[in-house]
């Protein structure tokens, strides 16, 4: 293990250990898996409605890249991790709401990887699961409310929560010692994790309640769901 991890002291304090090349390459390695495997899902899924075409895989693509361009773009920084950003988080999911739940969750939890790889800090494996595959995944669960009246709203709430319940939960188990004290772990999780989430999906959501944003994102919509 000792290849893949190596102890650092730096925005986290003592006990974080940073990932080395190798243990990044075991994630992009991962990454790849995923997509593999999307692919063999295409092949015996052919059928059926759960397949991942070109568009797709061009059109998740192209929002992971702009998601981590918006995600380097930072309005608040929090010292123990999580970040104000220039509306990253809805990128992924626009992906869930054009394509559903399937392509959505697929496209956020290697958006989640790739944002483990940028900046590869953390305490233990389940703690990294938590705060980034399944935090940054549960953005896919826009994907649920595709097709709905308001679902893109409707599912960035969800996606949105769902990161936050993740998050959370992440804080409460790996940082609650953190809380101030007398503060109860949960309670400082809840607080903590709302600092960041919550002021980027007011500020999106009013974004994309805007007429002239509403109608150019049902335009993108109608290019990236028609044949």
């Amino acid at each position: 293990m000792k290849d893949f991890f190596t102890t650092t002291v730096g925005a986290w304090d003592d006990g974080s250990v940073r990932m080395t090349a190798p243990g990044i390459a075991i994630v992009i390695a991962v990454i790849a898996l995923l997509i593999i495997i999307a692919a063999i899902v295409r092949q015996r899924k052919s059928a059926k409605k759960m397949v991942l075409t070109t568009k797709q895989l061009v059109y998740s693509a192209v929002a992971i890249a702009l998601a981590v361009v918006c995600s380097m773009i930072k309005f608040a920084n929090l010292p123990m991790g999580g970040s104000v950003t220039l509306f990253s988080m809805l990128f992924i999911t626009l992906i869930g709401y054009w394509y559903g739940p399937y392509v959505g969750i697929m496209t956020a939890v290697a958006y989640g990887l790739i944002q483990f790889v940028m900046e590869p800090i953390f305490y233990t494996l389940p703690q990294m699961l938590l705060d980034y595959p399944l935090a940054f995944g549960a953005l896919g669960l826009a994907g649920f409310f595709a097709g709905k009246k308001h679902g893109l709203q409707i599912g960035y709430v969800a996606g949105v929560l769902g990161r936050y319940v993740f998050s959370v939960i992440s804080g409460v188990i790996f940082f609650g010692s953190y809380a101030p004290e007398g503060t109860p772990a949960i309670i400082y999780s809840l607080g903590y994790n709302a600092t960041y989430l919550v002021p980027e999906a007011i500020v999106t959501l009013i974004l994309i309640t805007l007429p002239p944003v509403a109608k150019a994102l049902g335009q993108v919509k109608k290019s990236a769901v028609n044949e």
